[in-house]
């Protein structure tokens, strides 16, 4: 049978000429991005700095370039494990265990990964970054949540529950002008609102107490203050409405992120189906594997636009410790601003 595919082969390039072999070319290299979600070089990469080489291949033991083409192929096919291992040649077990081996190892190298500036100097470069492709000045980045759905937790299920009546972990992260995440916080439910995950999130002290004058952009549903500017309620001035349109389309940039890391893992679009803790470390590999995508400059066209669904904007529900005192800063500091931006416009 082989034989007899190989004279097929033969004969087509002998007929066809190159443009057959350009053809079978694309094919193989569509396969495996589309498979592994990264081209055949950057998944090598990968495995080279996150898995030790593994020299014993004695009973059909897997090298760590197949590890790691079985862990990506996992995040590409939003099914189950039997079918990975299926499509892969492995049994389910093993997959399993190779998953699990390969997110621990991946997730012990997340601050080498996923930086949050926490220097003046790092602060300085962000804002540097930033503003030569934004226009509003003292940015280091936009924030948002979004929610990745999952199986009901049998403990304390209720708590996960959106207010859309589904499932689901409440993700917070936050973005560079590099469309490259530099914090994620993939530990709440989805019941939990934007605003709470931010008050109690590793960065919000990191931001309340720079000395640098700078801040995220994020939607209404978080409070105006120094370090975080939202929209003006109800624009009225014509400073207020340019703010806000400018506003709009640089925050954007974090929803971009979310959606180019739901297209590349389709898995964090549907329903996951593993135990919370695991589930946890599947969205944080799935956003460090976005930043190493975007380091390798590892496109993004080879996969479907998927159809991302937008997540309301919910009013604030959580106040800001000392809310009057840091309202008035921050509204003050965002009319300062906007009035800048409109007469440099």
């Amino acid at each position: 049978m082989q034989d007899a595919a190989i004279i097929m082969i033969f004969y087509i390039i002998k007929y066809f000429g190159n443009l057959t072999i350009t053809l079978l070319l694309f094919l193989i290299t569509f396969k495996i991005v589309y498979s592994f979600r990264f081209s055949r070089e950057n998944v090598s990469y990968l495995a080279n700095i996150f898995l030790p080489e593994v020299n014993e291949t004695r009973g059909g033991a897997l090298t760590h370039i197949q590890q790691m083409e079985v862990f990506l192929r996992s995040l590409g096919d939003p099914g189950f494990q039997l079918g990975v291992g299926l499509d892969v040649g492995i049994h389910q077990t093993t997959v399993s265990k190779i998953i699990d081996k390969v997110s621990r190892e991946i997730c012990s190298k997340k601050n080498q990964w996923v930086k949050f500036p926490a220097t003046g100097a790092m602060f300085n470069r962000a804002k540097d970054e930033w503003a030569a492709h934004n226009t509003i000045p003292h940015v280091i980045g936009a924030i948002d949540c979004t929610h990745v759905k999952i199986i009901k937790p049998y403990v304390h299920g209720d708590e996960y529950i959106n207010r859309k009546g589904v499932s689901t972990i409440n993700v917070q992260a936050t973005c560079n002008s590099r469309e490259m995440f530099t914090s994620v916080d993939a530990s709440w439910p989805g019941s939990v609102h934007d605003s709470r995950i931010w008050y109690n999130s590793p960065i919000y002290p990191i931001m309340y107490n720079n000395q640098k004058r700078v801040c995220l952009l994020g939607d209404s549903g978080y409070g105006v203050t120094p370090w975080m500017l939202t929209p003006s309620k109800d624009p009225i001035t014509n400073i207020q409405k340019y703010f806000n349109r400018i506003h709009a389309r640089e925050r954007v940039i974090i929803e971009r992120c979310f959606g180019q890391l739901k297209t590349r893992f389709p898995m964090l679009n549907y329903t996951i189906r593993l135990k919370t803790d695991r589930t946890c470390r599947y969205i944080m590999y799935a956003f460090i594997l976005h930043n190493c995508a975007k380091f390798l400059n590892d496109p993004d066209e080879h996969f479907d636009e998927m159809n991302i669904e937008e997540e309301a904007v919910m009013p604030e529900l959580y106040a800001e410790p000392n809310n009057g005192e840091v309202r008035r800063r921050g509204t003050q500091f965002r009319n300062e601003i906007a009035t800048l931006m409109y007469r440099q416009r």
